[in-house]
């Protein structure tokens, strides 16, 4: 049966409990996220509270974080989302993201609109990914992909 959490409380001291596994074993996201069959980014968010994880994705991660069968069933509760607490955020770079959409915000609704019509783009039926690529003027780019279903306004 599936499980929900009321309050952020459990999956945020779960979430500083799997960041200190973390950093005690040396271990990348990538290298936890290994074998689960899900993407990176949905297992990363799962790990800092923000989704829930299949049983075999949650005892596989549980394993090589050294976590005990508790933290297995949490890791399968639905949580409660959001991970930006009081408001405008303060660190750098979530400020930047948030910048972004303070900056292009009123783009990306005018252009969705204008291409799909009235409607959202759900973060829900929803896939991230991140990749470093070379800047040919040097450095390093982000290239970042928000992939989200479209969900049309629906008059009733």
């Amino acid at each position: 049966m599936t499980q929900s959490q009321v309050t952020p409380n459990a999956r945020e001291a779960l979430t500083e409990t799997i960041v200190d596994a973390k950093v005690r074993k040396n271990l990348t996201f990538e290298a936890i996220n290994e074998g689960t069959g899900l993407s990176l980014a949905y297992t990363t968010a799962a790990l800092l509270g923000q989704h829930a994880l299949p049983e075999n994705a949650a005892k596989l991660v549980a394993e090589r974080l050294g976590l005990d069968a508790a933290a297995v069933r949490l890791l399968q509760t639905i949580p409660v989302r959001g991970s930006i607490p009081g408001g405008v955020p303060t660190d750098p770079t979530v400020y930047r993201f948030y910048e972004m959409v303070q900056v292009y915000g009123s783009t990306l609704k005018a252009l969705v609109h204008e291409k799909f019509g009235d409607g959202i783009i759900s973060a829900i039926n929803f896939k991230l990914d991140i990749q470093k690529v070379p800047d040919p003027e040097g450095g390093e780019r982000a290239v970042i992909t928000l992939n989200g279903k479209y969900l049309p306004t629906k008059p009733f």
